[in-house]
């Protein structure tokens, strides 16, 4: 099968598709035809060599994806020619991932769906949807007429996030420390875009001078505290990722979280996402009750590199996928 597959730390334009064994299927996986990923982040930083120690080399990226069943085990629960989709669990880092023809994954980490959406708008969802529905459901515990404030909105998972939540019947605050995305905020349907900058702190209590509800933290540890500061009494923080690179904090003391809030942290996995959960977002897509937020889809494995390339870039707001 084609596959990219690199030996060590990379340029961008070194992941070049190349042949390599197509996977045999063993006892508790299942064998995925992959027809879409989605590129991320973290597959920029281990395709550098800068990803934790869960991370090896020689190694197929890729963290998520979507396709069809090719083959399966007499026991399994799945069957050939099924749609399904997939992400974490060690894929594309401790186990060969999704920037390949064929990709094998442990049945636990594998979501059937039943769609006739294009692989293009299915593949931008996995990882993103997951995380994002993980952290509100998880991690926050969101519920309707909450006030959310998403630090990060115009990440692939703040603007799902906001998606998710205004479907939920939520008010959502978001923010974006560039001018120019403001308008991507509005698009997916954000009741406060907010600047992050020297006015931001002003502008969020003037919209809710009691404070909010639940803060989702994208931006990280820079940002967490002064976040926590907007909390209601009983109110959640989360943190799930940190845009800004920062993600452990010097002499941390728990008299830094204020009285009578809650910290939690979401870095879940496929099983957080339950398939009916999926299987609505989908079907909520279809008849156009909610968006995705997609950047731009590519063509082949020849263009992962590109994809890779944008994403860096940092031009547009959503999701870059891959399809096969």
């Amino acid at each position: 099968m084609k596959a990219i597959k690199i030996e060590h730390s990379c340029k961008v334009e070194d992941l070049v598709p190349r042949l390599v064994d197509k996977p045999t299927i063993k006892p508790g996986y299942v064998l995925i035809n992959v027809k879409a990923f989605g590129v991320n982040e973290s597959e920029v930083t281990s395709r550098k060599g800068e990803s934790d120690g869960d991370f090896s080399y020689p190694r197929i990226l890729g963290i998520e994806g979507t396709g069809v069943v090719a083959e399966v085990n007499d026991d399994s629960s799945f069957k050939v020619g099924q749609k399904v989709a997939t992400m974490m669990g060690g894929l594309g880092r401790a186990i060969d991932g999704t920037y390949a023809e064929y990709t094998l994954v442990k049945e636990e980490n594998v979501i059937p769906i039943e769609t006739q959406l294009d692989w293009e708008t299915v593949g931008a969802l996995p990882e993103m949807l997951q995380t994002a529905y993980g952290s509100l459901n998880e991690g926050l515990q969101l519920k309707k007429d909450d006030v959310l404030l998403i630090r990060g909105g115009t990440s692939t998972v703040g603007l799902m996030a906001g998606v998710i939540a205004k479907d939920l019947g939520v008010t959502v605050i978001a923010t974006s420390r560039n001018p120019k995305k403001i308008d991507t905020l509005k698009k997916y349907g954000v009741d406060y875009p907010l600047l992050d900058d020297q006015e931001f702190e002003k502008n969020v209590k003037k919209i809710t001078p009691a404070g909010v509800d639940k803060v989702l933290e994208l931006v990280g540890l820079d940002t967490l505290f002064q976040d926590m500061s907007f909390l209601k009494k009983g109110g959640y923080a989360c943190f799930t990722g940190a845009l800004g690179g920062k993600w452990t904090i010097d002499n941390f003391s728990p008299f830094m979280i204020p009285t009578g809030v809650y910290l939690t942290s979401y870095a879940g996995e496929a099983s957080d996402l339950p398939a009916d959960v999926f299987d609505s977002v989908l079907k909520k897509i279809e008849i156009h009750e909610i968006s995705v937020p997609i950047a731009k889809a590519y063509h082949g494995l020849e263009e992962a590199s590109l994809a890779q390339s944008d994403l860096e870039s940092g031009k547009a707001s959503g999701k870059r996928v891959v399809v096969l």
